[in-house]
Order: structure tokens, then C-alpha cells, then sequence
């Protein structure tokens, strides 16, 4: 069903006009985003944050990245140089009268595959899905007087979830923030009441996060899930809004690093298990901190943050404890993000940055 919906796409796709190009040299151009409605959903800045829909992954570009993981999720990376490298997964996970649906395995009602279909526009009327890009991405001037700061945004639909939630997304880049990405939420007219529409960062294993940085204390995965070695998630209570890190920005941080050298995280086992699971091996050429922040004077009092651990990679929900391969180092944080009741057009922030925590919150 899938290869028909994107054939079908491809057909479709040669009747569209090609977008307009942009008015100024693209080599002057700091954004990374599609030419044409056939090109791959990926938008980003250069040396910087770059984000993609699925069917495109990030990685290996020249290669036309398809793939990339599961559907129902927006891939996240980084781009220097030459080379993109996918980093964390970001997914969407609406609450109805307490009820949680998960975006990259809550069924799709077109073929009833694991993974909503999610899709592109550069305005927010949601059309539908379509597999290849269709929106550019709207630049736009932002900042103060005499600021020559420009912003990428673009909004991101899915089909609608088994409870009834609704939600959609406006994603954007500042050109003076190269590596963070403002996550937008609302709801469509006629989606079912939300009480919270959670954006998560769902691959936290692959940098092998340990450390989670608070107010007046770091958090390790390691102690808080010593002894734990089963194959499913495991989670503590959350950490309240008062614990967080505060900015003289006006700012509240979460931020999340490894605990290992690069040395350590670059290598890699060479047992039999570990030679099937070489999509777990860490690609980048630097250690990054990723980090959740939001505007204090704009928070609620439910604000905050939710951490849970895995000690063993993700093996595609087999039982069987053989397949699933021990993270090296211990547990790590898996899924990391900002939970906050619902709110229509409340602002998220999610970073990966080369700078540590200090130096991004000081």
C-alpha cells in the first residue's frame, strides 16, 4: 500500500509548477530546503539543525535518503560541511481524557501500518499527505529594528489520531540560532479536546545520553536505573518546573550529555549481536548536548520534564531477550522531553548544540 501511495505521489507531482527561486544568489543562502515539489521533505540551515519527514532520511544526501527509520516521526540532525547526521527522532504523542496515542505506532487509517502520515505546507491550510516536499519553507524577517535575522518555518500535518486529536505543528530555524528548532502546537477545528500534545525526542541511546543537567544537580542514568537490564522502558517520576535551569534571558532549560569520551562513544563491539545493530553506532565527528527550553513568562505550572531509560537498544518489539543488545557504558535516557497541559500555539524548543551545558545557559 505504501509504494502505491508514493507512486501515486510521483505521478502527481510532474503536473505541479516548480517553486519560484529564490530572488537572492543561493550560494549567499544559509538554508538548506527543497527547489522543487518532487525534491525530499528536508529543510534545515547550514551547519546547523536540520529536520526531514519520512520517506527521506538525513543522512548520505547524494544518495536521494530514503528510509531513515519509522514512520510517524520527523528525523533531526546536524549538518556540517558536507555531511547531515542524524541525531534524534522527534514524535508526537496527544492525550485524550488521559488516553496517550504515539505517533510512530498508532496505525495509519490508509494502510493501517504502524506510523501516522505526516506532511509539509508552507501555510497552515493542511491539504493532504503527499510524499515528496511540496513546501519550500517560508523565510521570513524576524528580530528588532536594524536585525538581520531571518527564520525558516514550516508546518508539519499528520493524519488524525485514533482518540481524535487533531494536533499540527509549525517548526522554524533562526538564522542567529543555527542549531535549534521552535516547535509550534495547535489543533484543528474539529479535533478532539487535548490535555496535553507531548513532543518528544525519542533516540536519546544512539548518543548514549546519561546526564540529565538540572537546577543545582545533574541526574545519571546510570544511578537511577542501577541494576536495571531488562528489554522495555523504565521511568521515575518527572522533575517539576522549579528544577530547572534558568537563563537571564528569562529561559527555563533541561539539557542532556553523555558521559563518555569520543573515543568511547565512536567505538563500537565486534560480537556477532552488535554487528546486526551497526544502526546504533554514533556517526557524528562530535559529542552534542540536546537540551528542551521554554520562555518562563509563557509556562504553565504543569511544566515539566520527563526522562525514561533503556538499558538495551530497541530490537523492533521482539520479546525475545537474545536480540536485544546491552546499551555499552549502562542504561541511558531514551525518551526526553518537556510536558506541559495544553495549551493552542505554545512554543517548544529543542537544541543540539556542540556547546556544553554551561556555556548555552550562562
Amino acid at each position: 500500500m505504501i509504494v502505491r501511495i508514493i507512486s501515486l505521489g510521483l505521478f502527481l507531482f510532474v503536473s505541479l509548477p516548480s517553486f519560484v527561486a529564490h530572488a537572492q544568489d543561493a550560494a549567499a543562502q544559509p538554508w538548506i530546503r527543497p527547489d522543487h515539489a518532487a525534491d525530499e521533505a528536508v529543510w534545515g540551515i547550514e551547519n546547523g539543525i536540520v529536520f526531514s519527514l519520512w520517506p527521506y532520511g538525513l543522512e548520505h544526501r547524494n544518495e536521494r535518503p530514503y528510509g531513515g527509520g519509522p514512520r510517524g516521526l520527523i528525523r533531526v540532525g546536524y549538518q556540517n560541511g558536507e555531511e547531515t547526521y542524524l541525531m534524534n527522532f522527534l514524535a508526537i504523542e496527544p492525550i485524550v481524557s488521559g488516553k496517550i496515542e504515539f505517533s510512530e505506532i498508532s496505525p495509519s487509517a490508509v494502510d493501517g501500518v504502524w506510523g501516522k502520515l505526516l506532511w509539509a505546507s508552507d501555510t497552515p491550510e493542511a491539504g493532504s499527505y503527499y510524499p515528496t516536499a511540496r513546501a519550500r519553507g517560508v523565510v521570513s524577517q524576524v528580530g528588532g529594528p536594524g536585525q538581520a535575522v531571518e527564520e525558516l518555518s514550516v508546518y508539519v500535518f499528520m493524519e488524525r489520531f485514533a482518540h481524535g486529536a487533531a494536533p499540527y505543528l509549525k517548526l522554524s530555524i533562526r538564522s542567529d540560532r543555527p542549531e535549534e528548532l521552535c516547535i509550534q502546537v495547535f489543533h484543528h477545528e474539529d479535533s478532539t479536546p487535548m490535555d496535553r500534545c507531548a513532543i518528544t525526542a525519542t533516540m536519546g541511546n544512539y548518543s548514549r545520553l546519561r546526564n540529565l543537567h538540572l537546577k543545582g544537580s545533574v541526574v545519571t542514568s546510570t544511578q537511577l536505573y542501577n541494576g536495571f537490564d531488562g528489554i522495555d522502558f523504565i521511568e521515575k517520576d518527572g522533575y517539576p518546573m522549579s528544577q530547572m535551569l534558568e537563563d537571564t534571558d528569562g529561559y527555563l532549560w533541561a539539557l542532556a550529555t553523555g558521559d563518555e569520551t569520543m573515543d568511547d562513544l565512536a567505538d563500537w563491539p565486534v560480537d556477532s549481536l552488535a554487528r546486526t545493530k551497526m544502526g546504533w553506532k554514533y556517526r557524528a565527528p562530535f559529542k552534542f548536548t540536546q537540551y528542551w527550553k521554554k520562555e518562563k513568562k509563557t509556562a504553565d505550572p504543569s511544566l515539566s520534564v520527563r526522562v525514561n531509560g533503556r538499558a538495551r537498544y530497541w530490537s523492533g518489539g521482539s520479546r525475545d531477550k537474545s536480540h536485544y543488545m546491552r546499551i555499552p557504558g549502562g542504561p541511558s535516557f531514551e525518551n526526553f522531553e518537556l510536558q506541559e497541559k495544553y495549551i493552542p500555539g505554545q512554543r517548544f524548543y529543542y537544541g543540539l548544540s556542540r556547546k556544553t551545558p554551561s556555556e548555552l545557559v550562562d
